[in-house]
């Protein structure tokens, strides 16, 4: 039992990063007031930029690592940019965030593949090399520890726990993460004081559409190798995360490799004996269920932000 657990483990955690770097964008746009369920959209977005911007990169300098960082940042940028439609239609026209998210993940869909087919006539876009994995020195040989988190690793999964640290400092740490949780508690005080509600709520959205491109990205460079204009429904399973980890930053790390971890086993179950005698639709579900339970059982505790998903007038008290 433990060699299968030592086996799956570095997938399980290859598989978790893009969620968590997901949910935590999320997390800075619900925590500034605004509901993002465009994730999908945005990580779709994400992969396509990434993977045309590298498909033509290493076409001309082929072989150079660089090139995959180029790729991440320009993957970034473009659905931070993206991310600006459903931040317009939220804050300025106070449209229902809900419609505008499903609307993100619909255009972000359509539009990708559109453009990958007139690209490759496949509509898909494959890259010549992503992120080797690789053991690292001396962690890698601590009993137990080492075998389950320092082997078989990426560069983009300690960039992402990076990130995550950066994250949580950034929030409860400095007047910035005061200002963006203000606004989604009590805008009108936050106002009040001074703040600029919409601007820090646009930041939010940028920061989230920012993070939902990295985490498209990443799985192009980890595990996928290509675009294909689906992310087999991450962005809604990262809004998940970030519910069942009551938007703090550790309790989406928890939620997300939880995740990663069932939907690893869930996918390798029929090659593993011990886990070959469970229905494989099972253990496909297993998380899914355990989320609507918790949301059950802690939903009268729940520690969204109470603005989230309300328009900002200025006028109204």
């Amino acid at each position: 039992m433990w060699t299968t657990i030592e086996q799956i483990f570095p997938y399980a955690i290859a598989y978790t990063i893009p969620l968590l770097i997901t949910a935590l964008g999320a997390l800075f746009s619900e925590r500034s007031g605004v509901v993002n369920i465009g994730l999908d959209g945005l990580m779709i977005v994400g992969s396509f930029i990434g993977a045309f911007v590298i498909f033509k990169m290493q076409a001309q300098w082929p072989g150079q690592s660089w090139v995959l960082w180029v790729g991440l940042l320009a993957a970034a940028a473009a659905s931070a940019l993206f991310s600006l439609l459903h931040a317009f239609a939220s804050i300025n026209l106070s449209a229902n965030q809900i419609i505008s998210g499903t609307a993100i993940n619909m255009i972000a869909g359509a539009l990708t593949i559109f453009l990958a087919r007139n690209i490759t006539g496949s509509g898909k876009i494959s890259i010549t090399n992503g992120f080797a994995p690789f053991d690292v020195p001396w962690l890698s040989k601590i009993p137990i520890i080492g075998d389950l988190f320092f082997t078989k690793t990426y560069a983009t999964t300690w960039l992402v726990l990076l990130v995550l640290v950066l994250s949580a400092l950034a929030l409860y740490r400095t007047p910035f993460g005061l200002r963006l949780r203000s606004c989604g508690e009590h805008p009108h005080a936050a106002e009040a004081a001074g703040i600029k509600v919409q601007s820090m709520r646009y930041v939010g959205v940028m920061i989230s559409g920012a993070f939902s491109g990295l985490g498209g990205a990443v799985i192009l460079l980890t595990y996928s190798g290509e675009f294909t204009g689906n992310v087999a429904g991450l962005g809604f399973l990262a809004l998940a995360s970030l519910i069942f980890g009551q938007w703090k930053p550790l309790g989406i790390l928890l939620a997300t490799l939880f995740f990663g971890f069932a939907t690893t086993v869930a996918n390798v179950s029929q090659v593993i004996p011990s886990l070959a005698v469970f229905p494989p639709v099972i253990l496909k579900i297993f998380p899914y269920v355990v989320t609507l339970i918790a949301l059950v059982i802690f939903s009268k505790s729940s520690n969204a932000p109470k603005a989230v998903g309300e328009p900002f007038d200025s006028g109204k008290r």
